[in-house]
């Protein structure tokens, strides 16, 4: 029991001592003045002070707190090295179990390392983990924290938030070795086809020094192997093969004895910028679709547009001479022969053969598709009469030829099965309603034997635009020149920028139009994978871990021509992806994440916050049984020496919380009224005689 003196005035202060400040005054002149019953005044005074005051003797009933006591588990991915996480659940269960023996402490167990997020993954925090376990608990009632961690920590902070010891346990062998290697200069940037200047550096825990063999892939293929020396840094030229997001991977092979071939590899995210593409717009004549074509070419920043129209052919020589004409002369040799593979794509619209080029000429635009170039044909009529440029040795790159027709009537253009599925055409906007919902054409040519794929047909379910590909080069055929009434809006238009754009881009080997493609993308910890195939089925996708463990992900039908499926991942590091004969990478987390950048366990990162707290910082060892040597528990005072020889001190509180207390009035009822009434008449029977 907790007793205790307590006063509840019957007035307030203020009231009391207006009342009770005269009266001590006529008592003490009567005691100055020595006259007869002036004690007795006093004691009837004192009586009255007490009866007003009220004391009361309080007994408080206290039920003490418990110490909190967080236990704090590594779970980050350098724990997965080697036997520690076996080695942290053996120290955790008996830690847990010496702990429980101890009435007097409030055990909170917290594991990170696991979150969802990357970023968390990326780093060790042990801190922050801390932080947020105590954060509802008094400074007071903290005993102490215990971590079972590699020690490799990233947010170790100077001073703690609390008085109490800290102890770290640490897995790991004292004498482990790891090599790694790290990126010195990685541009962000560069210019696809333009050779990048990087380079890196090979670093082992044991300071040696020597040769050793690097391979250098970009976005999964083989580029190079060259020697590097231990500690020196070392560069390599990189070709940007592709625009967009390219993989740069350096790896080299894992010692005897090393700790983890995990950091022995490392990437780098490299974006390739396309110089602006090269187009060479040739129209036969003058016509509604001619400034269709150029409007858009020329409005997007990407393209270099050389753009002639042929208004004055050979047969029309009137005898002006040429100094006196205001036209351009077609500089055909230096565009068809001198600068012909400068050009990312040729089109040709509405383009007859009036002897404007040479025969030969056309030869070389076959050649120059052949050996990977690429060709648009937007036809109009004169690809149907007798100066069509298939009656040229061009007629080798064609995927169709002429039959003459011309039908003159209104159509809807409308997506083929295959054009549904077709990167180029599919999802246009309005093609999934019937009539598709934008406006007519009125004229088509007709061919005969197409060859590629037919995306797009129009009256009679006749082929309107054909994409094929020719060697190593593409050529794509647009049997129609009315497309320029979408531009106009007549009818309410159609979306002639996305499928003029889209054709060019395919036929300049955009990535994203390719219809056999796969790509993967992480999201947190979650790998996102996306199959575009023209086949009905896509299968699984097989993924390889950073570790080597093989995952198989189902692929559900999105959108037509479009597979997609998803897994949850645990590790950070670098995934391959395959899909029948295609393969991808995927980095899920933050790119060379400090949880990899050191992996060999040491207690002198946690040792000096430990020695701040009265703490220590000592091995997790397997004793001769197996059994591991951890330290025992014993509780302390605060301030007291918190470890010795096999064991550990943690603190514990002196705080209490109150659950009752019982009041005992001692100036109050019959004893406190006769106490009363006798001072006063003693004194009045003392004053009477």
């Amino acid at each position: 029991m907790n007793w205790s003196l307590a006063f509840e005035p019957l007035l307030a202060w203020p009231w009391f001592a207006a009342l009770l400040v005269p009266v001590a005054a006529l008592v003490a002149w009567g005691l100055f003045a020595r006259q007869r019953g002036a004690w007795l005044r006093l004691a009837a005074m004192a009586a009255l002070a007490l009866a007003l005051v009220n004391p009361l003797l309080l007994d408080e009933e206290r039920e003490p707190l418990k110490s909190v006591v967080a236990l704090v588990v590594d779970r980050s991915q350098s724990q997965e090295i080697g036997d520690r996480r076996a080695t942290t659940d053996r120290a955790l269960e008996e830690m847990q179990a010496r702990l429980a023996r101890f009435d007097q402490y409030d055990v909170r167990v917290v594991e990170t390392g696991q979150a969802d997020s990357g970023d968390e993954r990326a780093e060790t925090r042990l801190f922050g983990a801390l932080d947020s376990a105590l954060r509802d608990v008094a400074p007071s009632r903290v005993g102490g924290a215990i971590m079972i961690t590699d020690g490799q920590v990233h947010d170790v902070p100077e001073t703690l938030g609390f008085s109490g010891p800290l102890h770290a346990l640490v897995t790991g062998e004292e004498d482990e070795f790891d090599r790694r290697i790290r990126f010195e200069r990685a541009p962000r940037f560069g210019i696809v086809d333009r050779p990048v200047t990087m380079s890196y550096r090979v670093l082992s825990t044991d300071s040696a020094s020597g040769p050793v063999e690097v391979t250098v892939r970009v976005n999964g293929e083989h580029v190079v192997r060259q020697t590097a020396i231990i500690g020196e840094e070392t560069s390599v030229d990189i070709v940007i093969p592709s625009a967009g997001r390219n993989i740069v991977e350096l790896e080299f092979p894992v010692a005897e004895g090393e700790l983890t071939a995990t950091n022995n590899r490392t990437i780098a995210i490299l974006d390739g910028i396309r110089e602006n593409l090269r187009v060479l717009l040739v129209s036969g004549e003058p016509h509604a679709g001619e400034r269709t074509w150029r409007n858009l070419l020329k409005s997007d920043v990407a393209v270099d547009l050389v753009h002639f129209t042929i208004l004055r052919p050979p047969e029309k020589q009137d005898g002006t001479p040429i100094n006196e004409l205001s036209l351009i002369a077609f500089p055909t040799r230096e565009l068809f022969v001198d600068r012909i593979n400068d050009f990312d794509l040729i089109i040709f619209d509405r383009y007859q053969h009036r002897d404007v080029l040479p025969i030969l000429y056309y030869d070389y635009i076959a050649e120059y598709v052949e050996n990977g170039g690429a060709l648009l044909i937007a036809a109009g009529p004169e690809y149907a009469g007798n100066q069509s440029i298939s009656r040229t040795p061009l007629m080798a790159a064609l995927p169709a030829l002429p039959t003459g027709e011309v039908v003159e009537r209104a159509f809807y253009p409308r997506l083929t099965e295959t054009g549904e599925r077709h990167p180029v055409t599919r999802g246009l906007e309005g093609s999934g309603q019937e009539p598709p919902q934008w406006s007519r054409w009125f004229r088509q040519i007709g061919i005969e034997r197409p060859q590629g794929e037919v995306v797009m047909q129009g009256a009679d379910d006749m082929p309107l635009l054909l994409l094929d590909r020719q060697g190593e080069g593409r050529v794509g055929m647009l049997l129609s020149d009315h497309g320029w009434l979408w531009a106009r809006g007549f009818e309410g238009g159609g979306p002639h920028v996305s499928l003029y754009r889209r054709m060019a881009h395919w036929l300049m080997k955009e990535p994203e139009l390719e219809e056999e493609r796969l790509t993967a993308n992480a999201r947190g910890m979650t790998l996102e994978i996306e199959r575009q195939t023209m086949e009905d089925e896509a299968g699984e996708a097989t993924v390889t871990t950073p570790s080597g463990e093989t995952l198989t992900v189902p692929l559900a039908a999105g959108e037509p021509g479009t597979f997609d499926g998803s897994v949850e991942t645990d590790e950070i590091g670098l995934y391959r992806i395959a899909n029948g004969d295609l393969e991808t990478l995927a980095h899920v987390g933050p790119v060379n994440a400090p949880e990899f950048t050191d992996t060999v366990s040491t207690t002198e990162i946690l040792q000096p916050v430990a020695d701040a707290s009265g703490g220590t910082v000592r091995r997790i060892e397997a004793g001769l049984t197996g059994a591991l040597d951890l330290p025992n528990i014993v509780p302390i005072r605060p301030g007291a020496d918190a470890d010795g020889r096999g064991w550990v001190g943690l603190q514990t509180t002196n705080d209490s919380v109150l659950r009752s207390v019982s009041r005992v009035p001692l100036f109050a009822g019959f004893f406190g009224l006769a106490l009363l009434l006798f001072a006063f008449g003693a004194a009045w029977y003392r004053e009477g005689r």
